[in-house]
């Protein structure tokens, strides 16, 4: 059976930057450690945004410019990016909380054998879930799981909302 790790938004930007909170500053440290144990391949998602940020849909709900494609907040933390640098990656920008291409690039990659699939990152209640939910609808007979000592969402009870969502989707927690 393949394994694959999604390694999602672990930017700056939801770490210490314009989004970063605590709780994320908290989870590099087990995040590195999955990422360097992993036997399997490994996806990176990249939340992409662009200059006109905040003439978009989503910028016009969350009024604060992030990830924008080029700058530092864009790039990967430096401890996660040294830690991936160590592994064969493949990165997947995205325009929106989940990445429509995954399940295409992880069907490609399992090559028809059986696989599972593993999520960490951030946000918890945004981009891990939607993300999540993607796979498991295009893939609902594989093991689509979540380390949430590797996640963190916006707030801890946020956190703790999308796990309880992820568990009644019958999304493995670990």
């Amino acid at each position: 059976m393949k394994k694959f790790l999604v390694v999602v938004d672990m930017q700056k930007d939801f770490i210490d930057g314009a989004l970063g909170t605590k709780e994320a500053c908290a989870i590099v440290p087990a995040a590195v450690r999955k990422i360097e144990e992993f036997d399997g391949e490994i996806f990176a998602t990249f939340d992409t945004h662009f200059d006109n940020y905040m003439e978009t849909a989503e910028g016009k709900k969350l009024p604060v410019p992030h990830c924008i494609k080029g700058t530092a907040g864009w790039q990967l933390d430096k401890d996660i990016a040294a830690a991936l640098e160590k592994k064969k990656f493949t990165p997947v920008e995205k325009l929106t909380f989940g990445s429509v291409d995954l399940p295409e690039l992880i069907k490609k990659a399992a090559d028809g054998d059986d696989f599972a699939v593993e999520l960490i990152g951030l946000c918890t209640d945004i981009c891990v879930i939607s993300n999540a939910l993607l796979l498991k609808a295009n893939f609902p007979e594989a093991v689509i799981a979540v380390d949430e000592k590797c996640c963190a969402g916006v707030t801890p009870e946020k956190h703790n909302a999308a796990v309880e969502t992820m568990k009644s989707c019958q999304i493995d927690l670990i």
